[in-house]
């Protein structure tokens, strides 16, 4: 994956406008919503069983995230996960708490076993208390290093086939043929609650146009989230412009700003 590569699935995706199907926590429905939308996806926020498998036959991408859990969702998202399988559509597997609950943890290993063509996208602690080891959660919110997530990451690549991303300072895509680190980014970023949760939606989007390695989705909200806090008051003011500079990333910027680095 090059610079170029990641400019030229941000055209795509512009272009394609893809469907990303997300059953995703009421907490941040709104705020990954807008975000797919500034970028230049299409979002449905749905959960209705009913529905479910027929819209697995038109959708792009399915995002799973599991931060406000009940057995009732726990059912209707392994029940849409069977179907993007039966449809060969990528799953984006967001563990959000994973390591907090043991129902979190047991459920987040459920779907992951269960996806088909999976990516994960969640914070340090999460993606290492995925893969069995020991992390330092404080609720949803990361204590560990993304640094330090990287073992558990390739873990679970060899455990579920899958493609990984780590989300923190620096954020990581990993995947069985290279690591690659991003460097872009704010503080202010893990101050706005959903920050990660739009990744994983943009992780979708991308994975919607073919590009399931998540690096293009991290590349461009952590270019973006820059962009938003260099002029942001505070947190606030950083989720507006956050959509602002989604909305505006063009690929100029990307090239320009983009700190992308092959990990040994």
């Amino acid at each position: 994956m090059t610079p170029e590569l990641i400019v030229k699935a941000l055209e795509t995706l512009r272009q394609q406008k893809p469907l990303v199907v997300s059953i995703t926590n009421y907490v941040v429905m709104n705020n990954t919503a807008n975000a797919l939308l500034a970028l230049g996806a299409s979002p449905i926020m749905a959960h209705s069983r009913e529905e479910m498998a027929e819209m697995m036959t038109f959708a792009g991408a399915l995002v799973i995230n599991i931060g406000t859990l009940d057995q009732t969702w726990v059912e209707r998202m392994a029940f849409a996960i069977k179907h993007a399988n039966a449809n060969q559509i990528p799953v984006v597997l967001d563990p959000v708490g994973c390591g907090a609950t043991t129902f979190r943890t047991d459920t987040a290993r459920q779907f992951a076993k269960l996806a088909e063509q999976l990516i994960i996208r969640g914070n340090a602690s999460e993606i290492i208390a995925l893969a069995g080891h020991i992390s330092q959660a404080k609720g949803v919110d990361s204590q560990d290093s993304s640094d330090a997530a990287l073992a558990a990451a390739n873990a679970l690549v060899q455990e579920y086939q899958a493609n990984v991303v780590i989300s923190g300072a620096t954020d990581y895509s990993v995947s069985a043929a290279s690591t690659f680190a991003l460097d872009n980014g704010h503080a202010m970023m893990p101050l706005v609650t959903g920050t990660g949760c739009s990744l994983s939606a943009l992780t979708g989007a991308f994975a919607a146009i073919g590009e399931t390695s998540g690096l293009a989705a991290a590349a461009v909200l952590g270019i973006a989230g820059e962009m938003a806090g260099e002029h942001a008051r505070g947190p606030g003011n950083l989720q507006m412009a956050l959509l602002d500079s989604l909305y505006n990333l063009d690929g100029d910027t990307v090239l320009q700003r983009l700190k992308l680095r092959q990990h040994p």
